[in-house]
């Protein structure tokens, strides 16, 4: 049998960037956390005290003015989105702090919480839900993606050229980190994640690595026995 701490290993070291997209922002760079044993659990208020404060930290911010959300206004407008209407995930968190962030489940709490808090975009999948390798792409527009319209189970498809993070079996995440798909989301249940904290120049490379930390130490709180294993991919 594989240890666990291995498994861990080989999923973040499985991460890939498409040269597509490299070529598209060369100062991408993503640290990826694989974590397992991690607390479950819906809000509670542990992690709305976290959402709380990170929503302090931010509120009354222009968020267009910040340069590290500015950067990645400019890389959506490079595939072809538009940022005023499709906003990365650290924008449209920061946008929402004055009115409050939202409840979704303890560990998306927390993780929107550090998303904000360091004004990067911060993924999280669950692993057990993942079909092999995750990769960042410029999609063809053929990949299904699974999502809800009207209240009911979707399948649509990205635009040509698109930047999207796929696995086996599809897109689990639209226009870079805008929107993700419900296969793989993170719910009450999850125990195994991977976590994508996405970074764009000016932000230093250090800054991956201070969020990250805040992250697992913000986790251990809750879970002292979660294991991890982290890589940067740039």
């Amino acid at each position: 049998m594989v240890p666990l701490s291995m498994e861990l290993d080989a999923v973040a070291a499985s991460v890939r960037v498409d040269d597509a997209v490299r070529e598209l922002r060369p100062d991408f760079a993503v640290l990826v956390i694989a974590a397992e044993g991690l607390p479950t659990g819906p809000t509670d208020a542990w992690s709305r005290g976290l959402l709380k404060e990170a929503a302090a930290s931010a509120a009354g911010l222009d968020a267009t003015a910040e340069p590290h959300i500015a950067a990645w206004r400019e890389a959506y407008t490079a595939f072809g989105a538009k940022p005023g209407r499709t906003r990365n995930s650290a924008e449209a968190l920061v946008r929402r702090a004055a009115a409050g962030l939202p409840e979704v489940n303890l560990l998306v709490d927390v993780y929107n919480a550090v998303s904000v808090a360091h004004r990067l975009p911060v993924g999280g999948e669950d692993l057990d839900a993942y079909a092999g390798a995750p990769r960042l792409i410029r999609a063809t527009g053929a990949e299904p993606f699974d999502t809800v319209a009207s209240g009911a189970a979707a399948v649509e498809h990205p635009e040509p050229g698109e930047v999207v993070w796929r696995d086996d079996l599809g897109v689990t995440c639209r226009r870079w980190n805008h929107r993700q798909c419900v296969r793989t989301r993170i719910t009450e249940e999850t125990t195994r994640a991977l976590f994508l904290f996405e970074r764009l120049a000016p932000m230093p490379l250090d800054a991956l690595d201070a969020a990250a930390g805040d992250l697992l130490a913000r986790l251990r709180e809750r879970a002292p026995g979660l294991r991890s294993a982290s890589r940067l991919v740039r």
